[in-house]
């Protein structure tokens, strides 16, 4: 359950405001945008990966206390996901799931050539 940046208080994760101390947790009022605050007198744009790139246009920069778009800038951008040729059965399992059309019809084939003989 996370907490509330500004009382520490637990709150819930849909939650667009804190019950405690009604600080804003969502931005635009909207649960599905998260707002990311700074706790104490730091600021986001310190570790933010597009404060560091120079893409940031946000207007409070580089003095924003929140943001609805920061990314920290020690995580990577993208989750890294194995190569296709080292998932295995995985790989297989989903080769197969994507052409089961295909491999519908060359079974259905597979089996006439059976019965026919």
């Amino acid at each position: 359950m996370p907490s509330c940046p500004k009382c520490k208080q637990p709150v819930d994760s849909q939650a667009v405001t804190c019950p405690y101390c009604n600080n804003p947790l969502k931005a635009f009022g909207h649960p599905g945008i998260p707002l990311y605050q700074s706790a104490g007198d730091s600021w986001l744009c310190d570790r933010c990966t597009y404060h560091l790139d120079d893409t940031c246009n946000f207007p409070q920069r580089p003095y924003a206390k929140s943001c609805t778009m920061f990314h920290d800038a020690s995580l990577p951008l993208v989750a890294e996901e194995p190569p296709a040729n080292q998932l295995g059965w995985m790989g297989i399992k989903n080769w197969l799931y994507r052409h089961r059309g295909i491999m519908a019809i060359a079974l259905i084939i597979l089996a006439s050539i059976i019965i026919a003989m």
